[in-house]
């Protein structure tokens, strides 16, 4: 491979307490996190004080931010924007404090219809979103972060003609794509066919897969997402960035138990796997990919 990587994560589906995330990173051996929720909400609503603890104890254990995780872009395109920028303001200022430049955001969340289309509201949606992403990209300029765009299902950017769109607009050192195989294929889009579009905006992975027939999230390799093809492609076409676990490997059937806030997920067995156990799952899943690819 000609291409660099380093292994990074969500260790919030280790768990919510910071002290069994770090625990279960150091077991594997990763060094970096994408963090997103820790001992309770995400990262960006934390105090000052906090925000300096959990970097401080980061530092101790030998662990650094490869980006923060947060859920800026994701509200309603009709939702008010004015709150939702003073907090994408602090997440600037809390990325700063925990030395990364990366932030995780997205395209908020338009009223597609049944025909994958936005309808009569297209160009009325459009523009609102393209000011939106707008305002964010040039704070992003002024205050020297990187904003990384993921796609996902339900948001302007759940498909890759969109995000493609957005990149022609805004692509710059300061935005950024992620490219997340799951959720393309959850929402239908060939992500072979994505990967051609987005190649040359491609900053970052989210690690994980799934299968076209239920949308269910499976490790690595296992699903439809072309994996490992992609990844191939990309080390090929010097790829140098992380890849982040994002197992999401509730039932091998998507992610219920994360978003309900559950601490379990179930197996197809029925067992309850704990957070570590799937996460280490999707650890050795991408591992097995990559020394495939070697």
């Amino acid at each position: 491979m000609k291409g660099q990587y380093c292994i990074t994560g969500f260790a919030d589906e280790i768990a919510q307490d910071l002290t069994t995330q770090i625990e279960g990173l150091k077991k594997l051996g990763i060094s970096y996190v994408e963090m997103r929720g820790v001992d309770g909400p995400n990262l960006i609503y934390h105090k000052d004080d906090k925000v300096k603890e959990i970097k401080q104890r980061l530092e101790d254990a030998g662990i650094k931010l490869s980006s923060l995780g947060s859920p800026l872009g994701k509200i309603g395109i009709d939702d008010p924007f004015e709150k939702h920028f003073e907090e994408f303001k602090r997440a600037v200022e809390i990325a700063h404090r925990m030395d990364t430049s990366n932030i995780r955001m997205f395209s908020f969340y338009v009223p597609w219809d049944g025909n994958g289309t936005l309808g009569e509201r297209a160009q009325e949606v459009r523009e609102r979103v393209f000011d939106r992403i707008g305002q964010f990209v040039d704070y992003a300029k002024k205050n020297d972060v990187v904003l990384l765009h993921e796609n996902e299902k339900g948001i302007y950017g759940e498909k890759a003609k969109e995000c493609r769109e957005l990149m022609d607009a805004f692509s710059c050192e300061h935005f950024r794509a992620i490219f997340d195989f799951a959720n393309f294929v959850q929402a239908g889009q060939d992500t072979l066919e994505a990967y051609e579009l987005l190649k040359d905006h491609i900053a970052y992975i989210h690690v994980k897969d799934a299968l076209k027939k239920d949308g269910s999230v499976v490790p690595a390799g296992y699903g439809d997402g072309n994996v490992k093809e992609i990844l191939r492609r990309l080390f090929e076409g010097g790829f140098s960035g992380f890849l982040s676990l994002e197992p999401h490997l509730s039932d091998f059937k998507g992610f219920a138990g994360l978003e309900k806030g559950k601490d379990k997920i179930e197996s197809s067995e029925g067992r309850k796997l704990s957070g570590f156990e799937a996460f280490s799952l999707a650890h050795e899943s991408l591992l097995k990919v990559l020394e495939e690819l070697e």
